[in-house]
């Protein structure tokens, strides 16, 4: 393994504490130290720099693949794929405005669909720093017995559907840990290598060292994404006066193939009339927008934050 990386996995382990403190959220390149009299300034070097948008769904494309197209959720008189696309468009207008230093990308920027695969490449080739996936929320129909008439003293029912608008305000969701080898293929492929300078040679996902910085950028993405999934609800509660159902992990292929932290935001249920006049309408829209620019403002703070030991 060549010396580059070694060395940095050096410094993670077998570092005094003050230098593990010292080290760079992402890349582990030591931060500036500098000595005020008994107490040392840790001055973080992470900035960043580029966020991933990702407008959930899309329309079918002409020539999409077999099995590559998600239609996504519909409500009374709107489609999903068109407010996540609405919402996708305002919030890039507003990180790059709002949020000094940051460059937002959009997966789709068009009515069409882009396949899973594709969304986690481009967030990978374009070195976001952070993920954030837009999407609105839906329950499916229930089912319930309806008697239907009698026969012989018997009651005699059949099996309905009914619509199910039960379901209120926004829900955080990140990438389940049983899907944490798929995180780790694509941290190998996107951070470490790029960390390594092979100079293109392949790496050894047995090595030893490979596991260890694999592991430790996988831990720290997924406590970062848990961070930001919190940020927004606390908006969306706290300012907002909306209703969050919080945190929960799902098997969400976008999220764990993106290299990076990464968050899928429900922004409300497209199937509820009140969410969906909500999603639909400038005012809500823009809501949901803001509290995910102050969201990312504190969080953005939290990670380039100079600390004093």
């Amino acid at each position: 393994m060549k010396n580059k990386i070694l060395n940095r996995l050096k410094k993670l382990i077998f570092g005094s504490s003050a230098l593990l403190l010292s080290l760079s959220l992402f890349s582990f390149t030591p931060d500036s130290v500098i000595k005020t009299g008994t107490r040392d300034t840790v001055i973080n070097t992470f900035k960043l720099r580029t966020i991933i948008i990702d407008p959930g769904h899309g329309a079918k494309a002409e020539n999409s693949p077999p099995g590559h197209y998600s239609p996504g959720a519909n409500g009374s008189f709107s489609l999903e794929r068109n407010v996540t696309l609405a919402i996708a468009k305002k919030l890039q207008i507003a990180l790059e405005k709002d949020v000094a230093g940051v460059k937002a990308v959009l997966t789709r920027s068009t009515e069409d669909d882009v396949s899973f695969e594709r969304r986690a490449e481009i967030a990978n080739q374009n070195k976001g720093n952070l993920f954030i996936s837009i999407h609105c929320n839906s329950l499916p129909d229930r089912i319930i017995s309806e008697r239907t008439s009698t026969k012989r003293g018997r009651a005699i029912y059949r099996n309905i559907r009914v619509k199910d608008r039960s379901g209120r305000g926004a829900l955080m969701l990140i990438y389940a840990l049983k899907r944490s080898e798929e995180a780790d293929r694509e941290i190998k492929k996107n951070q470490v290598e790029d960390d390594s300078d092979l100079n293109g040679d392949a790496l050894d996902p047995n090595d030893p060292t490979v596991i260890i910085l694999t592991n430790e950028y996988n831990r720290k993405f997924r406590k970062q994404s848990v961070k930001i999934a919190n940020f927004i609800s606390d908006e969306i509660v706290g300012v907002d006066g909306r209703r969050s159902e919080g945190l929960r992990e799902q098997s969400i292929y976008v999220l764990c193939h993106a290299a990076m932290p990464s968050v899928l935001v429900e922004t409300g249920y497209i199937n509820n009339p009140d969410d969906e006049e909500y999603l639909n309408s400038e005012s809500g829209q823009m809501e949901i927008v803001n509290s995910i620019v102050r969201a990312v403002q504190n969080y953005k703070a939290q990670l380039e934050k100079v600390t004093t030991n």
